[in-house]
């Protein structure tokens, strides 16, 4: 029998530094600021809805496309934006939003087409344009007054007849930039005139701070027919194991990304659906509280990184912060992400690991603020170590 290879395509994505760092995290006892997950858990409420399904029957297959309730309170929860969807034919369950995005272009992409992605960009993306075969074409962000902005020029020179899709991620992960109305209003002309499909992956849409606001690209003139709308329960009520997410779109879009979907996990957390239907419906105040908390925990986090000699980037958004590290005498992040988990006992991650030019993004570090306050505290204590 031969021995199996990997595909050429998915080579380079066969190890991710996640893994690794929290390996050495773990070696050194280190405080992990690297990866994206709460340290509490979400609204009581909603935990007891959980062990109420867990305990009530709901444990056998959901419906294919979602439990009805969760579907429901998902339309009622998007109508809060002004765009209504049909909960019977606009809006398809998937194990959180990472399987929404990845079934949406294995559905709607093929070999050959492009793929536009914003630069840097959350890991899974460039997976998943492999996964279908597609090309992706990258527009970096760029440092403009005091934020990380969309290159709307940049955009428009990276559309090619073969241009199929693009990709926006806003609130952005990793660098914590929320794109205003006319960056969006820039996209949305875009995708009409070249008759684009948009993938948006909103699962931070809650978690925007000061007088940042979240804008979804759907509610764009021309732009509801052809926008896959993602978004999930992880993020917004500390649950991001609970892998429940959803796409909402048309009846054409919602068909075909199903079509992939179903081959994929075909359904998942069948008990967790109608708790998270029950968080829609009952726990956003919950979820106002935690974007309050996080934004005091950026504050928190921002003014130790800048005590221990980090310049430190603005962040609008999400769980995360950068910082450039050449005040502290390093060129490359990497370098020194490698070894803050030894050295004072902190664990985070380069951005440039989320692009396709390195170089441009190798002076960045990235942070999560999504913790305890007390752990922050501690490894602000270990960063103040790096200037001594």
């Amino acid at each position: 029998m031969r021995e199996p290879v990997l595909v050429p395509r998915l080579q380079p994505f066969t190890s991710t530094i996640f893994a690794e760092m929290t390996a050495l995290a773990v070696r050194h006892e280190a405080v992990n600021l690297g990866q994206g997950f709460p340290d509490t858990d979400g609204p009581a409420g909603m935990l007891d809805a959980a062990k109420n399904a867990l305990f009530g029957g709901a444990n056998q297959y959901p419906p294919g496309p979602g439990r009805p309730e969760l579907r429901a309170a998902i339309a009622r929860h998007r109508s809060r934006y002004g765009v209504e969807y049909d909960p019977d034919t606009e809006i398809l369950v998937t194990a959180g939003a990472t399987e929404a995005i990845a079934a949406s272009l294995i559905a709607l992409t093929q070999a050959g087409d492009e793929v536009i992605v914003i630069e840097p960009y959350y890991d899974s993306y460039a997976a998943a344009v492999a996964m279908a075969g597609a090309e992706r074409r990258v527009v970096g962000l760029v440092e403009r007054d005091g934020r990380f902005a969309l290159d709307v020029d940049g955009l428009r020179a990276a559309v090619t007849p073969k241009t199929r899709a693009i990709l926006i991620n806003s609130p952005h992960n990793p660098t914590g930039t929320v794109f205003t109305r006319a960056e969006l209003e820039a996209v949305a002309a875009l995708c009409v005139e070249h008759d684009l499909i948009a993938i948006t992956d909103e699962v931070y849409e809650h978690l925007v701070f000061d007088d940042a606001e979240h804008f979804p690209l759907a509610t764009f003139p021309g732009m509801r027919e052809r926008t896959v709308s993602i978004s999930s329960a992880g993020k917004t009520f500390n649950c991001t194991g609970w892998k429940i997410g959803w796409v909402c779109a048309s009846p054409e879009l919602v068909a075909a990304v199903k079509a992939a979907k179903q081959f994929i996990t075909f359904v998942s957390g069948g008990p967790l659906q109608p708790a998270v239907a029950h968080a829609l419906d009952h726990e956003l105040p919950w979820a106002e509280e935690l974007r309050t908390s996080l934004q005091g925990k950026r504050d928190r986090l921002a003014a130790g990184l800048a005590e221990a000699g980090f310049a430190v980037r603005p962040t609008a958004g999400t769980y995360f912060i950068c910082v450039d590290v050449r005040p502290l005498g390093f060129e490359d992040a990497a370098e020194l992400a490698w070894e803050l988990p030894e050295r004072v006992g902190v664990a985070a991650v380069p951005v440039k690991v989320f692009t396709d030019h390195p170089e441009e993004w190798k002076h960045l570090l990235r942070f999560a603020f999504c913790k305890r306050n007390e752990v922050i505290d501690e490894a602000v204590t270990r960063l103040r170590k790096l200037r001594y």
